[in-house]
């Protein structure tokens, strides 16, 4: 049962993986007007430095004059050249300790570890800000391994280092996670929609619903 309390979770704002940048800062606005949002994440498909650095920089302008954080997905070494506050790592715990020394203490440096205790753990003692876990959701891709819900409700009982939620999130799934997690991590679920802030918000509501 749910503590009537208990702080909600904060949103943590994920770009769609292709981003058209003559739309895309203006549909970001009004998100970011719309809810409040912990961080944002610019997690790009593209692995061109160019096309990265422009949507970067165009995000960035965004975010930072709403006082939102943004962090990149994967590329260490644009963070600081960039402005950016942080990097958010995909494969668990392996290059925390590294990007850390790297960045120093005050960058955000977040771990994407699937549905791994153990990574998850590792993860927070080399100096994570953050352990993501997921999908939450059922996405039919990789083999399938799903983070579950008594994963988050073991690390938010024995863990005090913030945990996040992610992938193919939807109502039923937020509802059920809420009372366990710090963030939720969304992203695709909203940009494939025609109301990007609408869906958001229905999916936000399913917190205290």
């Amino acid at each position: 049962m749910a503590d009537t309390d208990m702080e909600l979770p904060q949103l943590y704002l994920v770009t769609p993986p292709e981003l058209e940048l003559s739309l895309f800062p203006d549909q970001l606005a009004r998100v970011l007007d719309a809810h409040d949002t912990a961080c944002l994440r610019l997690s790009l498909a593209t692995k061109d430095e160019d096309r990265i650095m422009r949507a970067a920089d165009t995000c960035r302008e965004v975010a930072h004059a709403r006082d939102v954080p943004i962090v990149i997905a994967e590329h260490a070494l644009m963070v600081e050249r960039l402005g950016l506050d942080g990097v958010h790592l995909g494969d668990g715990a392996r290059r925390v300790r590294k990007t850390r020394d790297d960045l120093g203490n005050d960058a955000i440096v977040g771990a994407f570890c699937n549905a791994s205790r153990h990574d998850g753990m590792t993860a927070g003692e080399a100096g994570a800000d953050y352990v993501s876990f997921g999908p939450a959701g059922s996405t039919g891709l990789g083999d399938g391994t799903q983070a579950e819900a008594d994963l988050f409700d073991w690390w938010s009982k024995m863990i005090e280092v913030p945990v996040v939620a992610e992938g193919a999130l939807t109502e039923d799934i937020i509802r059920t996670l809420t009372p366990f997690t710090d963030f939720f991590a969304i992203g695709e679920e909203i940009w494939r929609t025609d109301d990007p802030s609408a869906t958001l918000a229905r999916l936000l509501g399913a917190m205290t619903r």
